[in-house]
Parts: C-alpha cells; structure tokens; sequence
C-alpha cells in the first residue's frame, strides 16, 4: 500500500537536528521575523493570533473576587471537587452521555496547551512497549503543542496531511498498520485549525477503533468545539462511551468563553491515563489558582452567554459570505473561528503576507507556517493564509475589504 503515513514516517534512526522535527520555531516568532522590517501601510488590523476579543462574561469578575483569599493556599493538583463536578455535568450534557466521567476521569489544567504537551510524556510512559521506535501521529497543519509534545517524549512525529482533497482531516485509509504498531498518541483537532474541519462521529469511532487495537491513545482536542455555524461538532467521549477507554478529551475556556488570559481548562476520559497524568503534572505543571477553577465552575454552568458568543461568530462568518464571497477557495467552515485561504494565484503564503502587510496593515499567519514539510517535500499550509475572525463586526469587515482590495 502506497500510504501517506509511510510516505511521511522518519527514519527508524531519529535524527533530532534535522529534518522537519527540528523546527520548533513558534509561528508567531516566524512571522514577526518575516514583516518586523517593514511598515505597515495602514493603521494595523491583527488577524494573526487566534485570541478571541470578545467581551469576557459579567460573572468573571465577581466570581474570582468571592473567591480571592483561596490564593493564600496551593491548589490541589487534580482541581477542586466543585470544578470536577462541573465539568463532569457540562460534559454530560453537551454529548448526551448516558454515564458522565467519574471525578477520577477528569484533570485540571493550566489552559489545554500544557495538558496536550504534557500528555504526550505521560503517554509515552502508560502506553505498553510498541512494534518499533515509539511514534505520535499529528494533523498536518496542527497546533505546535503536538509537535513540541511529541519530541519531548522522544517519538517520532509522523506528519498527516490534511488537504482539501481529504476534507481537511487526516486520511485513516492511507496510515499504515506498521506505523500504527508503533504509535503511542493520535492528536486529531475537531474543529480542526486553521481548517474549520469537523469530525464526524463515525470519523472519531474509527479512530478509537485503531487506538483499541493496537493500544494507543486517541489526544482530541476540542477547544473550538463550541464555535460553529449550525450543528454542535461530535466529541471523542461520544466515540468511546461509556468507559472511555484509550480517548482523552481536551477543553479550555479560551474560545468557548473568551477567557484566554484564566488559563484553565480540562482533561477528561481514559481514568487508568488520567491517573498517570496525574502523578506526572504534580511533579511538573503549575497548579490552577482556586479562583480560576471556581470562575470556570460557573462557566462550564451557563450556556447562556455561550450562544451569544457563537452569533457573534457567525455574523462575523456572514460577513465573510459576502465580502470574500468565492474568492480564494473560501467556503464557511462548520467550524471554528478562521478563514483558511487558499491565496497561492497570488504567490507563496509569505509573499501574500508580507503583502497584505506592506499595502493593507493586516497582519494573517503564513500558512506553510502552520504545517510542516512532508517527506516528499510538500507542505499541505503552502499557498494558504489563515485568517483569525476575532475582532468586532466593524474591525472584522474593514479588514476582509482590505484583503480583497490588496489581492483583488
């Protein structure tokens, strides 16, 4: 079988100075080098970072003044029972689990971004031995915590394309057994970034399936799961009810809630895992302040404030529908809060950037910058920009106006 994951798998023999293991530049560090010489040619409109600008809920601040005097002491490092219970319940309900995690099955932690890189360590030493030299299968482009988490367990990271051919997800019939033999985590995004792609249900299933047998974990994170246009993306907790054995969800309340400055969010499945990664965050993660935990304790209680987010999304979205219209292979994702633009008429993705930098003062992330290199060379975010929609609905149109306007 001429598959992509043995195509993409490095050499037995790792090589951690070369090849694309060894870019571990952030792509905000990239980018700052590509346009930090030149002058923006109009007053800047950051799309660049996905960090959401909405208002923050009321009860933010009220919720973490109750609890204040609870900084005079060290958190606990699987999280309060209050907040557990919490997450349990919202958890429950948002999937339509018929059991909801047990308090066991569910970790604290100091925003997803920690947990997804410390996950990586703690599964390398839970998963049992593997079939050759351990390795991490990522989405291709991915978040750079995979990556980094990855190479921190000394795995191989084995690169998955996902192209619009394979609808911006990973193509499970081009991974080979071999290299699921050896794979010790299988990150997978649901909204997927910078894409928008959604998961199906049968989709995540079929993953857990290979994950139950070769006996790897299934890493799914679903930070942008309540960000989408019509229908609530399924979660790798529905796939694995109801003993959630090898899958392990991560959440925060940066994009659900707009709270990405409370760092806090959660880990929650596989209990036998869960407890491991326990033992490893007590040694090494910083501790969740007690009234963080109790903000997103009312959070994960208020759906309320939840919807209003999300239509302010989808207006913004709207606004893309007409601005962008079917410009630049754009199609309104189902989910998530970026435009995934395929600009390569125009040039490469730093040529774009730099130009829409240099004539607009729009600042969008390369995408070549939020993928790696394949073995053969390519590089599934080349030819694309990616286009955070986070700013207010005025900000939001002024800035497609202007990348139109650049580009035509």
């Amino acid at each position: 079988m001429n598959s992509v994951a043995r195509e993409t798998a490095p050499e037995p023999t790792p090589a951690p100075l070369t090849g694309p293991n060894a870019n571990m530049r952030s792509p905000f560090m990239r980018l700052a080098d590509l346009i930090g010489g030149t002058e923006p040619g109009k007053p800047v409109i950051d799309l660049g970072v996905g960090e959401p600008r909405h208002a923050i809920p009321e009860f933010a601040g009220p919720v973490m003044a109750a609890h204040i005097n609870d900084l005079g002491r060290y958190p606990r490092n699987e999280g309060i029972p209050e907040f557990r219970a919490a997450v349990s319940g919202w958890v429950a309900r948002r999937y339509g689990l018929a059991r909801a995690p047990d308090p066991s099955e569910i970790q604290v932690l100091a925003g997803s971004r920690e947990g997804l890189f410390l996950g990586a360590i703690a599964a390398r030493r839970y998963v049992p031995p593997r079939a050759g030299r351990p390795a991490i299968l990522v989405p291709n482009p991915f978040y750079a915590a995979y990556s980094a988490g990855a190479i921190a367990a000394d795995c191989d990271v084995i690169y998955l394309p996902g192209t619009r051919e394979t609808g911006f997800l990973p193509d499970l019939d081009a991974i080979d057994p071999s290299v699921l033999a050896r794979t010790v985590v299988f990150y997978i995004a649901t909204p997927s970034n910078p894409q928008g792609a959604v998961a199906s249900l049968a989709y995540l299933k079929r993953i857990l399936d290979m994950a139950r047998r070769y006996g790897f974990l299934v890493f799914c994170d679903e930070c942008y799961s309540e960000i989408y246009s019509t229908t609530p993306p399924a979660g790798i907790l529905q796939a694995a009810a109801p003993n959630f054995e090898n899958a392990v969800l991560f959440q925060s309340l940066s994009k659900r809630s707009s709270l990405p400055g409370l760092r806090i969010g959660f880990a929650a499945g596989d209990r036998r895992f869960i407890k491991k990664f326990l033992e490893l965050r007590s040694v090494s993660a910083p501790q969740v302040p007690i009234p963080a935990q109790h903000v997103a304790v009312a959070a994960y209680s208020d759906e309320t404030y939840v919807e209003k987010n999300r239509e302010l999304y989808r207006r913004k979205f709207d606004l893309a529908d007409q601005i962008i219209g079917d410009r630049y292979g754009y199609k309104r994702p189902p989910g998530g809060f970026f435009l995934w633009l395929d600009v390569s008429a125009h040039g490469t993705s730093e040529q774009v950037t730099e130009r829409l930098w240099r004539e607009g003062g729009v600042r969008v992330l390369p995408g070549n910058y939020c993928a790696r290199e394949q073995q053969d060379g390519s590089n599934p975010g080349a030819g694309y920009i990616r286009v955070a929609m986070v700013h207010d609905q005025e900000t939001t149109a002024e800035a497609l106006h202007r990348i139109v306007a650049v580009l035509g």
